[in-house]
Order: C-alpha cells, then structure tokens, then sequence
C-alpha cells in the first residue's frame, strides 16, 4: 500500500536558486515517514516494549528542481524486507505536474532501544511493515 504525504514547498525551504534545498529534501522526506508511522503504528507501544526506528542508509535521486509554492506529493511504501532491515521507497512529485520530482530507498533496521542493536524482522515486527496503512496509528506491538 502506499502512503501518501502532501507538503507545500515554502521559502524557507528553498536555497539561493531559488528550489528546494538538497538537505531541505532529506527532511521533507522524513516528514512523510514520520506520518506514514504515526498513521501505520501505535508508537506509544512501540516506545514501551523499547522498540525504535533507525535510517541505516538512504540514496536519493533528485530530478527536478521544486521551487517555492508548489505541492509535493511524497508516496511512500515498504519494499524489500530482510533479516534485519526494510526500504522504505519513497517518490516525491509536483502534485500541479504529477511529475517525478526526486526518489529515494530509505534502508531502516526496527531497534531494541536499550542495547541499540536490530531485532530480527519477523512475527508482529515484521507484519506491521507488511501491513496497509491503517490512518489510525493503532497497528501492531
């Protein structure tokens, strides 16, 4: 399933050219995970069983330039799942153009917040990854 996150680019967001700033990106791309969680998880309960969230790695493509004003449209779904880590895919675009804007695969491991080291991605913590949004926050743990 996919997630869907609508931003407006401000100026604050935007650098000497008058765009979204490269780094301004990494952080609208992280509101748009953290709103895919808050809609997808308890993370109260998260936080009381120690389980947390990390960005192992992240590769983003940028393609177009997002200038002030516009609507970012971020879609983001879980892919590939492994062992101890997922991607988040998540795909930024001119909701006025519809056209791609940049792209990014978000690696991230579920943690035991105590030890810091990735729990295995299996039973319920796996399943919420590979559950539809529920747009309540009241999945899984």
């Amino acid at each position: 399933m996919v997630h869907v996150k609508t931003i407006k680019v401000r100026g604050y967001h935007c650098d000497f050219y008058g765009h979204v700033n490269n780094a301004r990106f990494l952080e609208l791309l992280e509101e748009a995970r953290w709103s895919y969680l808050e809609d997808s998880l308890d993370l109260a309960k998260w936080k009381e069983q120690k389980l947390g969230i990390v960005v192992a790695s992240l590769t983003i493509n940028y393609r177009r330039p997002a200038p002030v004003d516009i609507v970012l449209e971020i879609r983001s779904t879980v892919g590939e799942m492994g062992a101890k880590t997922g991607v988040i895919h998540q795909e930024v675009f001119n909701q006025g153009t519809g056209k791609l804007v940049a792209d990014a695969d978000v690696t991230f491991a579920v943690v035991d917040t105590q030890t810091g080291r990735a729990v295995p991605m299996t039973g319920e913590v796996r399943a919420v990854f590979e559950a539809p949004p529920s747009g309540n926050g009241s999945a899984g743990l």
